[in-house]
């Protein structure tokens, strides 16, 4: 990850920090809590209004386009042969302007360590979630708490309504970068802050869900160990209905322990 302070050059002061994640090439903006309607970027606005400084993924990403030279232009080329780039990469080229644009007085300055309002806020980014039945999600987060949030609940988000009328869509759930969001198909993405908001606590800890993941789930090494037989009678079982995989995958099944060990009965 790397850490920009985005800086007001007229006024000199801190407008935000900006987060680049490499490898997934995603930005992330925190916007400083000291802004309002009248001092924000003009495309934060409508968040800020709203109480939001944590600005997703696309509207980060668009931010950083308005300050580049765009892909698509005629002699991109011959620009990505000067700068000695085999490649067009954003950030490269963000990195290059220091961020600057005729449209506004900002910029961008590279800092060593997240900010303290910035790891105050991750505080309440996603430790890791997981999708239930009925379009329910059990999401954990930094701060050790455990929350049950329906998406239904947040229609109200662009997106999540294809997400609960498609179940193989909310199914691809997916954590993206230091949590800060849920991903559905690498295209719906919900935010950390409204599943916070909208879920219900609930009483468990993350140490003790991934203790029961890890002394309730057998592999098909272990499930023949359990039964003390073969892969091909381990097989047999299946094919008999006599053990029903929790997971299967062509590399091998994942089963429920108790179901392995009703079978020793």
């Amino acid at each position: 990850m790397k850490i920009y302070e985005i800086l007001d050059e007229e006024t000199k002061t801190l407008v935000g920090t900006l987060l680049y994640y490499k490898k997934e090439r995603t930005f992330i903006i925190e916007l400083a809590g000291s802004l309002d309607e009248w001092n924000a970027p003009l495309l934060f606005t409508n968040l800020v209004k709203k109480g939001i400084y944590t600005m997703p993924r696309d509207l980060s990403f668009l931010w950083v386009k308005e300050r580049i030279i765009p892909s698509g232009r005629q002699n991109i080329g011959d620009i990505l042969n000067n700068h000695k780039l085999k490649e067009y990469d954003e950030m490269k080229f963000l990195e290059l302007a220091s961020g600057r644009c005729s449209q506004d007085s900002l910029y961008i300055k590279k800092a060593e360590k997240l900010p303290e309002y910035v790891i105050k806020r991750q505080k309440f980014n996603l430790k890791d979630c997981t999708v239930l039945a009925d379009f329910h999600m059990l999401c954990f987060f930094n701060d050790d708490t455990t929350r049950k949030i329906s998406l239904k609940a947040l229609e109200n988000i662009d997106g999540v309504d294809k997400v609960v009328a498609n179940a193989p869509l909310f199914a691809s759930a997916e954590l993206g970068p230091d949590g800060y969001f849920v991903s559905f198909d690498n295209s719906i993405d919900v935010p950390a802050w409204a599943l916070y908001k909208e879920g219900q606590k609930v009483p468990l800890a993350y140490d003790d869900f991934l203790a029961f993941a890890k002394n309730n789930l057998e592999d098909t090494s272990s499930s023949c160990e359990i039964l003390e037989c073969s892969r091909q009678n381990l097989a047999y079982m299946v094919k008999e209905n006599q053990l029903s995989p929790f997971k299967e995958n062509v590399k091998g099944n994942l089963y429920l322990r108790k179901d392995v060990v009703k079978n020793r009965w």
